[in-house]
């Protein structure tokens, strides 16, 4: 029996440099490299599939193809007509640090949980449920709201649900409503997967052990906090955890560590091992695809699972 893996947000396309003028094009976003390292780490009797919104131009049906060329499923992929995907430029500062520039007003994905029915469908359909801050970042908070009570149901009825709550402040209208719309994710979640800097940074926190006893309090049964060089700490009930980070070969770009982390890890959860054996494949995963250019790397390149 197929089991499987239903990740829900947003895949853009990417501009970024190319060299003598030229951009290079290709597709990410968080919730899909997630997805893309779940395909690559788990065994074939498990199904990952995207759930998105796509307009109906040829952009979204590269994408959709991209997607499928990688073994990700799109048959939950809703089409949206006049809709386009969204779309972000990286541009490279004369201090070698990277700013992105986005165009998503139009994006389908805005409108993935409006059909409430469909929602539930996957979610009924799914042994995990993923998603992110950034997937109720875009949504209205009528959907976000959707999206949230069918999370919470999947999880009431036996589902395992994990969260990155991914803080993006400049998506969001207000602070306030982000810091509860964050918050409201983690609740729906058995897992949360936060980075510190992020929590540091909007939610005040002092230190790890701040944001495990927050998130634990929403109630979550298990909290993985990424800290960058600096490891990770999984909290579980009332024991904690270190593991340590795996250094790179070489460090060339840390777009996508934490989504790599994430898909490494939930892919060693889901095939029995325990949350501290997963969280180091999850660090080795991290560790390599730091060291290439992109978001996303060949599979052959990972650590083996």
């Amino acid at each position: 029996m197929v089991k499987r893996v239903v990740s829900i947000g947003e895949c853009m396309v990417e501009l970024s440099q190319a060299g003598q003028g030229l951009l290079r094009k290709g597709f990410a976003g968080d919730t899909f490299n997630t997805a893309w390292y779940l395909r690559a780490a788990l065994p074939e009797d498990w199904a990952v599939d995207y759930f998105t919104a796509l307009g109906d131009d040829p952009l979204s049906d590269e994408l959709a193809g991209f997607a499928e060329k990688a073994g990700i499923g799109t048959h939950l992929i809703r089409r949206i007509p006049g809709k386009t995907p969204g779309l972000y430029l990286i541009s490279l500062r004369e201090d070698g640090e990277r700013t992105f520039s986005y165009w998503r007003d139009t994006s389908a994905a805005k409108l993935l949980a409006d059909d409430a029915d469909h929602l539930r469908a996957a979610m009924e359909d799914a042994d995990l449920i993923y998603f992110s801050g950034i997937t109720l970042a875009i949504l209205s908070a009528v959907a976000a709201d959707t999206l949230l009570s069918e999370a919470r149901r999947a999880r009431a009825s036996g589902k395992l649900v994990a969260f990155d709550p991914n803080i993006r402040p400049r998506l969001w209208a207000d602070k306030a409503r982000m810091l509860e719309t964050i918050s409201a994710g983690a609740r729906a979640a058995n897992i949360v997967l936060p980075s510190f800097d992020d929590e540091h940074a909007h939610f005040g926190d002092q230190n790890v052990s701040d944001t495990i006893t927050r998130y634990l309090s929403l109630g979550a049964d298990r909290v993985v906090v990424k800290n960058g060089a600096q490891g990770a700490t999984i909290g579980e009930g009332s024991e904690t955890v270190f593991i340590p980070s795996v250094r790179p070969e070489r460090l060339v770009d840390t777009t996508s560590a934490g989504d790599s982390f994430n898909g490494g890890f939930l892919a060693k959860l889901l095939t029995g091992s325990l949350t501290a054996e997963a969280a180091a494949h999850g660090a080795a995963v991290a560790s390599v695809v730091i060291g290439h250019h992109g978001a996303l790397i060949e599979p052959a390149l990972l650590p083996a699972s």
